[in-house]
């Protein structure tokens, strides 16, 4: 069996999909692509897919990530092309790698987000943000199957600030981008929640709702406050373990057991 890490993205309208609609449309265009998936045994078979961390409905993103089980052996970057061919626009598969390391979900530890706050003047919004970043604690809630629950916002952010930005929005004026940086916890912290938390300490209230794109999620670096690639490692050990030219490629009349002297009667 081979195991293929892919990195995919929700784009335009389809940031209003659910992630269960996402599931239907992905495992159609397994079926489309001619995959050949692994299958779960039992009654009702299904395909071997495992999603990691999905971004929340009516958000962007272009990181979202999965890993898929084959029953024969592919080329990763052919069944990206496979896919893309078969996925509807919008969702687009930008990256594949073998899994060649265990712990993809533990890589993703923190994402950055996008908020575009249109009718927002910047000096506004970064003055909001400095309020935010001061606060000890920001308390917000947030409605629950369980009713609703009060937690910490400030917390598990590791990064904020406030960019300008141009609005695009018809007789919408001031446009503030807000670059977000936060660690994934429980309860997970969601840009809205950050929002919520903006709205609690600086009254910060945006006229249209805000449009939120992931932009990157994986291992945090707490010094940079960067963002890495969670692929990474599946690429560097996957460099590793192929063969070199000087390992697969012998020298003719050269004895790798004699050190490289040349072979012939003594």
């Amino acid at each position: 069996m081979q195991r293929i890490r892919l990195r995919y993205t929700k784009r335009g309208r389809l940031r209003f999909t659910s992630h269960r609609d996402f599931q239907r449309a992905f495992e159609r265009a397994l079926r489309r692509a001619e995959v050949p998936m692994a299958y779960s045994a039992g009654f009702t078979p299904h395909p071997k897919v495992s999603y990691a961390n999905a971004a929340p409905t009516g958000t962007g993103s272009e990181a979202e990530y999965l890993e898929i089980q084959l029953a024969e052996r592919r080329d990763p970057e052919q069944v990206r092309t496979l896919l893309n061919t078969s996925l509807p626009d919008g969702l687009d598969i930008t990256d594949a790698v073998e899994a060649a390391t265990s712990g993809l979900a533990d890589r993703l530890q923190a994402s950055v987000w996008e908020l575009r706050l249109d009718g927002v003047e910047h000096t506004v919004a970064a003055d909001a943000v400095a309020a935010f970043l001061a606060a000890e604690i920001v308390e917000v809630q947030r409605r629950t199957k369980n009713g609703l629950r009060t937690f910490d916002a400030r917390a598990a952010v590791a990064g904020l600030e406030a960019l300008p930005g141009q609005a695009d929005r018809p007789g919408v004026e001031g446009c503030a981008i807000l670059r977000l940086v936060v660690r994934h916890v429980t309860p997970a912290v969601r840009p809205d929640d950050v929002l919520s938390g903006l709205r609690a300490t600086a009254d910060l209230a945006p006229p249209v709702p805000a449009a939120v794109t992931r932009l990157a999620q994986g291992l945090l670096d707490e010094e940079s406050g960067t963002v890495t690639d969670p692929l990474a490692p599946d690429r560097e050990a996957v460099k590793a373990a192929q063969p070199t030219a000087a390992a697969t490629t012998a020298t003719p009349g050269v004895s790798p057991a004699r050190g490289g002297a040349p072979e012939g009667p003594s």
